[in-house]
């Protein structure tokens, strides 16, 4: 005998088309949700770094998407990474197991697969954002910048650290987000340096700058930054300010810089962000759920898009479990979900390891760096962050 999907009927708004939502998205609608996705962004973002999944968490759920294969066409093979002077000279390197996990895919390469896989049901609506929520008794009254007004049964923000739905239903960023002192970014470039797919960061005190060759395209490149700053002020999305701050924090420095930036001058996109720490007492208000690094995010803290993926999953069949009903699925999956997203954020700062803010922190992190125990201890934690949720059997999908 053949049951109606669980959650028919049900309609849901996701804010976010990154990782998180779409990967939601695909669960929902195959328990019979009626799903849209709103993007900020005018397409799917091609910026941003590679990503990696450790552990049978993360890969048993990209398995049970049916997504694991073509992931894993797209991997780039995350290799070691290489410090070096301003002559090019090597200080340490850090080894293979350290810089990639598992399974290591470019963020745009993931996005395209998941929204591919999700867009046959689900409904995106690109270069929007929601403006106003009004919660009633029987759902979500929505408000966009430019797409006409309806109701929905639910909204999760899956729109990352500056969550705009965290913004309307939970209250001011400055509540939930806390600045960690430093500053990244990261964009691609023609590969006219020669550089290979060997990563090189070189360091003054409180600026790192890196750059190798794209694994699948060696014609091109990706450089990468992170530098000591205070929470930026002003629009986080404006593009001509953020190359502004960056070509002021790293001009005049040497090595392959002054070529880096003539590539940011170009670049039509960029990934830039803070290096922040977001804190939510409770995930869940009403009809509104947080999901991703809205609710738990940690920029780089190293499992981030691994656990959003697994929290769109315990989300969804949390839902299912409940016919839908927000009262019940919402607190269980934070009860089953929280410790388990929490646990990689606690003192998760990677700032002060890629550019430590000082002369002396940077001599005392390549003279430690060098040595084998040290790096043996970063492996071992790496590994550590891998821990196993043991994630329950949803109703069988339609």
């Amino acid at each position: 005998m053949s049951y109606p999907p669980p959650l028919r009927g049900l309609r849901v708004l996701v804010s976010g088309a990154g990782v998180a939502g779409p990967a939601l998205a695909w669960w929902l609608t195959r328990y019979g949700a009626e799903v849209t996705v709103v993007e900020l962004a005018p397409a799917l973002r091609t910026s941003g770094f590679a990503v990696d999944f450790r552990g049978p968490t993360h890969l048993g759920v990209l398995a049970a998407m049916g997504v694991l294969d073509d992931l894993r066409a797209a991997q780039t093979h995350g290799g070691a990474m290489s410090c070096v002077d301003e002559h090019g000279r090597e200080i340490f390197r850090l080894p293979v197991e350290f810089a990639g996990g598992e399974l290591e895919v470019h963020r745009r390469d993931l996005s395209r697969i998941l929204h591919q896989r999700s867009a046959d049901r689900a409904e995106y609506l690109f270069g929007d954002q929601i403006s106003a929520l009004t919660e009633t008794v029987d759902g979500v009254h929505v408000e966009f910048d430019r797409a006409d007004a309806r109701t929905v049964d639910l909204v999760v923000g899956a729109d990352g650290l500056h969550s705009g739905v965290r913004r309307l239903a939970f209250g001011p960023e400055s509540g939930y987000v806390r600045h960690l002192g430093y500053q990244l970014a990261g964009w691609d470039l023609p590969n006219d340096l020669g550089v290979g797919t060997l990563a090189q960061q070189y360091n003054v005190p409180g600026r790192m700058a890196s750059v190798a060759a794209d694994q699948r395209d060696p014609a091109r490149a990706g450089a990468f930054v992170v530098f000591t700053a205070p929470d930026p002020e002003g629009d986080w999305y404006d593009l001509d300010q953020q190359k502004k701050i960056i070509t002021t924090a790293f001009g005049g420095l040497g090595w392959h810089v002054p070529r880096l930036l003539t590539g940011l001058r170009d670049a039509p996109e960029l990934y830039f962000d803070s290096i922040s720490k977001v804190r939510v007492p409770r995930w869940h208000a009403g009809r509104t759920v947080l999901l991703g690094d809205a609710a738990w995010g940690v920029t780089l803290g190293g499992m981030g898009v691994g656990t959003g993926i697994v929290g769109g999953y315990v989300l969804a069949g949390e839902l299912a479990v409940a016919g839908g009903d927000h009262q019940i699925a919402f607190p269980a999956y934070e009860r089953r979900l929280r410790d388990y997203a929490m646990r990689w954020q606690r003192g998760a700062n990677p700032g002060p390891f890629l550019a430590p803010a000082t002369a002396g922190g940077l001599r005392l992190r390549n003279r430690l760096f060098r040595t084998r125990p040290v790096q043996a201890l970063l492996v071992r934690g790496s590994r550590s962050l891998a821990t196993t949720l043991d994630l329950p059997d949803y109703p069988t999908l339609n």
